[in-house]
């Protein structure tokens, strides 16, 4: 196979749009994960980045040309995810080393690198917004970071070429995912809905009040694909947004809308998700049973954690995408039209009512 794309994290929300748009361009695709699911026109290669012998013996006969990295693993400390999350990437090379054949590898980080861990989220001195490519990384330890070097080390020793992606909150479809705010918020709304509590906003006022972007993955993935197959996006990190901005007190009247629901005005108390949905387990059970939807696990759908972090966030956050607007990438998605096809996916997929 010699134009073989390897997509790592195959199943996650931008893994498994990029292996969607790789198929429906003629690619012939890999996708790697611990469990592999179901694509259509995907080769499935179940592996544990984690265990270096198992990853080698899956990848024995596997020779992509082109490799993109959107998957990493969630750890209690942030020493803990940068010594997981590295050794996961140096692990992957160290296996795809022998056959030789790799031509280009993408990573997947995010707005993290400007923003800090989760340890220090939007905390002590920030670059400017926009968030432009060339403001570097913050003096902090970051799981991003070291990341990024097994990748750079990795591409100098074998040579090939290396991208970096760091979208803003993305907008996707997976079950089981870490961070997946589009999801979560059409649970929340529907639990509101279906139970008559208030549709309040999560965050801070900063939040509610000034701009924001996100960034769609089926964007992500167009991203991805012409980075890799354009010489000039060689060897270069960017931002990936949709191209839009806005204020959340606009979008979450938009999302109520789309549930027939009333949006609470903001009052400047914060609400946290993880606080407001501690005890809906239960709860979305009743309705995955009166609707017929296939996951009971609110724990499978919903990550309130990651949305209480990004909707509380002190600081507005907008994104600069010059340096791809340069280079030629001129694609453009609103992010209300984003939410609501994943919510129609959602639905279609009776994962929601």
């Amino acid at each position: 196979m010699t134009n073989l794309a390897l997509i790592v994290g195959a199943s996650g929300i931008v893994g498994s749009a990029t292996a969607s748009l790789l198929v429906e361009e003629g690619w012939q695709v890999a996708g790697l994960a611990r469990q592999p699911a179901a694509q259509p026109g995907v080769t499935p290669i179940a592996a544990n980045l984690q265990d270096p012998a198992s990853l080698a013996a899956a990848l024995a006969d596997v020779q992509p040309a082109y490799l993109f990295i959107t998957t990493w693993s969630r750890q209690a400390t942030e020493a803990e995810n940068i010594r997981v999350n590295a050794a996961m990437v140096r692990n992957l090379f160290d296996a795809l080393r022998p056959m030789g054949s790799l031509r280009h590898a993408a990573l997947v980080t995010g707005l993290k690198h400007y923003l800090g861990p989760f340890e220090a989220y939007g905390k002590g001195t920030l670059p400017q917004t926009p968030f432009r490519e060339d403001q570097g990384r913050l003096d902090v330890e970051n799981f991003y970071y070291a990341q990024e070097d097994e990748l750079f080390a990795a591409a100098e020793r074998d040579g090939f070429t290396w991208s970096v992606h760091r979208p803003h909150t993305i907008i996707g479809k997976a079950v089981g995912n870490a961070m997946n705010m589009g999801t979560t918020l059409a649970v929340y709304a529907t639990i509101c809905r279906e139970t008559g509590r208030p549709f309040y906003f999560p965050g801070s006022a900063v939040q509610w009040q000034g701009l924001t972007d996100m960034t769609d993955a089926r964007l992500l993935a167009r991203h991805l694909l012409w980075a890799a197959t354009t010489p000039a996006a060689a060897n270069e990190a960017f931002n990936v947004v949709n191209g839009d901005v806005f204020r959340w007190q606009w979008m979450w009247s938009r999302i109520a809308d789309w549930f027939g629901i009333k949006a609470e005005p903001f009052d400047g108390v914060v609400r946290p998700l993880e606080a407001q949905m501690i005890d809906d387990a239960g709860v979305w059970r009743g309705i995955v049973e009166r609707y017929g939807l296939i996951e009971p696990d609110l724990a499978r759908l919903a990550s309130p954690w990651h949305t209480d972090a990004d909707l509380g966030r002190p600081i507005e956050v907008v994104t600069d995408m010059s340096k791809s607007r340069r280079l030629g990438f001129t694609a453009y998605q609103p992010t209300d039209d984003a939410f609501f096809a994943l919510f129609e996916q959602l639905r279609v997929d009776r994962l929601i009512p």
